[in-house]
């Protein structure tokens, strides 16, 4: 049995909001390699170890950074399905809850890349996370059910 999918008009809103991504991840790339640099940290090392955080603050701003940087590595996968399965459904709402997800990750990456880990949840990336997540999520589950009650 094969299925047809059409991809809703609003879907072209999509691009914008993937290509954000790619922004906010050059953002913290950035980020990352300065604070490398500032903290002498050399390559291929991944985290500034014990003793250099106690001998440096900028060992510590290029701990918190990196920290920033994977912490939106490991989340991106599970971002970009959701905001791709509720887009073939929703796709002005998944676009929007993309780019809030997106505002959400600079708060965070500015607030964690300050050096103090405290500052990563500020009044933007926690009012602009939870709900981008959650909508994804559930919005994308929602979605779901609704392409494969379409075929039976």
């Amino acid at each position: 049995m094969s299925t047809t999918l059409i991809v809703p008009a609003g879907f072209a809103y999509l691009a914008p909001a993937f290509v954000s991504t790619a922004f906010l991840l050059l953002g913290q790339t950035i980020v990352v390699s300065r604070a490398r640099g500032a903290a002498g940290i050399p390559y291929p090392t991944l985290y500034a170890d014990k003793a250099e955080m106690a001998a440096s603050p900028a060992a510590v701003k290029f701990n918190c950074a990196q920290r920033a940087h994977q912490n939106t590595l490991e989340s991106i996968a599970m971002i970009y399905m959701s905001t791709a399965v509720l887009g073939l459904r929703y796709p002005v709402l998944a676009a929007s809850s993309l780019g809030l997800w997106v505002v959400s990750r600079v708060a965070y990456t500015i607030g964690y890349a300050s050096g103090d880990p405290a500052k990563r949840t500020n009044f933007v990336s926690r009012v602009t996370s939870t709900p981008a997540i959650l909508t994804l999520l559930f919005g994308s589950a929602y979605s779901a059910y609704e392409l494969v009650a379409a075929t039976l």
